[in-house]
C-alpha cells in the first residue's frame, strides 16, 4: 500500500496528523536521493517551461513559412559556404521544415499541444475512473458488478484501435482526440482504483470508523480516499507517456491536431518525405516524444519506489 493507514477514528487529530507528516517527509527524502528521478523531473520541468515560454523565447513565427528556405539543415551546417554572416549559424539552429518554418520554434510550440494532450486525458480519466473505481470497490455488491462488467467491455478492444475508432467516429480535432483518449484510459484506472479500495475497505480502521457512527461519505473522504489516492495517482502518472504517444499517433494519422498547428506527431507526419534528404530535421519531433515519454516513465517509477515506505 502506498500510504500508511491513518489512526482509528477514536484517535485525536494531532496523533493522526503526525504519521502523515512523517510519511511525506520520508517520501521527499527518498526522492531527493534518487538521482535518476530528479534528473527526469528536471528535464520535464525544462520541457514544460520551454513550452509555456514559447511565445517569449521562440526565435521565429511558428506559422510563417519561406519556401526558398525549406528543409534547411541544422544552423551550423546551413551556414557553411552559404553566408559570411556569423549570425546565420543561429538563424535556424534546428533547420526548417517542409514549408520553410523554423524547426526550433515549431518544436517549442509543439510541446504545448503534445503535453496538453498527454496530461489532460489522464487527468480526466483519473477523476472519472478513480471515482467509479472507489465507489465500486467500497460499496461492492451489484454496484461493483454493474460498474466492473461495463468497464470490461472496453477491454475487448486494444487501446490503440479503440482510440482510432472513437477519433475516427467523432472526427479530427483536439477536443475529439482528448475525449477518445479519456475513454481509453478510464477502464485501467477504474480497475486499479477498485482493486486497492477493495483491499482497504476491510481493514480495521475502516471498521472502527463505521462503529464510531461515521457516514459512508465521511469514511470515503477521510479514511479511504487518502489511502488509495497514492497508488491510483502513481499508476496514472505512468499513463502520461502512453497518452503522449497515442496523441501523437492520432495526429500522425490525421485524427488529432490539424494543420497548421504545431504538434510533435503532426510534425512527424508532414516531415515524412524529408526522412531521406534531411533525416536529422525529420527526426527532431520523434526525439522530443521519446525523451518526454521516457522521462515520464522513469519519474513514475521513482515516485512508486519513494512512496512504497513504512513508518
Amino acid at each position: 500500500m502506498a500510504a500508511q493507514p491513518p489512526a482509528p477514528a477514536i484517535a485525536t487529530s494531532a496523533s493522526a496528523a503526525t504519521p502523515t507528516r512523517g510519511y511525506w517527509a520520508t517520501v521527499g527524502r527518498r526522492l531527493m536521493r534518487d538521482r535518476v528521478t530528479m534528473a527526469c523531473a528536471l528535464v520535464l520541468a525544462l520541457i514544460l517551461l520551454a513550452a509555456l515560454l514559447a511565445p517569449l523565447i521562440a526565435p521565429h513565427d511558428p506559422f510563417l513559412g519561406r519556401m526558398p528556405r525549406r528543409l534547411r539543415p541544422f544552423g551550423i551546417l546551413n551556414s557553411l559556404g552559404m553566408s559570411d554572416n556569423p549570425r546565420a549559424i543561429l538563424e535556424h539552429p534546428f533547420g526548417t521544415d517542409e514549408l520553410g518554418r523554423d524547426m526550433l520554434t515549431r518544436i517549442l510550440y509543439g510541446g504545448r499541444l503534445s503535453l496538453f494532450m498527454g496530461v489532460t486525458p489522464v487527468f480526466n480519466a483519473l477523476v472519472i475512473g478513480g471515482l467509479l473505481g472507489i465507489v465500486a470497490g467500497f460499496l461492492g455488491g451489484w454496484v461493483n458488478t454493474l460498474i466492473m462488467r461495463t468497464i470490461d467491455v472496453f477491454y475487448a478492444f486494444p487501446s490503440v484501435l479503440l482510440a482510432i475508432a472513437i477519433s475516427g467516429t467523432l472526427g479530427a480535432g483536439i477536443v475529439n482526440a482528448i475525449v477518445s483518449l479519456t475513454v481509453v484510459f478510464i477502464p485501467p484506472i477504474v480497475r486499479v482504483s477498485e482493486s486497492v479500495t477493495t483491499s482497504v475497505r476491510t481493514l480495521d480502521y475502516v471498521d472502527a470508523a463505521r462503529a464510531s457512527g461515521l457516514g459512508t461519505l465521511s469514511i470515503l473522504r477521510v479514511h479511504v480516499l487518502r489511502n488509495v489516492f497514492g497508488p491510483i495517482f502513481i499508476y496514472a502518472t505512468s499513463l502520461i507517456s502512453v497518452s503522449i504517444i497515442l496523441a501523437s499517433g492520432l495526429s500522425f494519422l490525421g485524427l488529432g491536431v490539424e494543420p497548421p498547428n504545431a504538434e510533435w506527431g503532426l510534425m512527424l507526419n508532414t516531415l515524412r518525405p524529408a526522412i531521406y534528404t534531411r533525416p536529422e530535421v525529420a527526426a527532431l519531433p520523434g526525439f522530443a516524444i521519446l525523451v518526454t515519454s521516457v522521462c515520464f516513465n522513469l519519474l513514475s517509477d521513482g515516485l512508486r519506489s519513494a512512496m512504497d515506505v513504512r513508518i
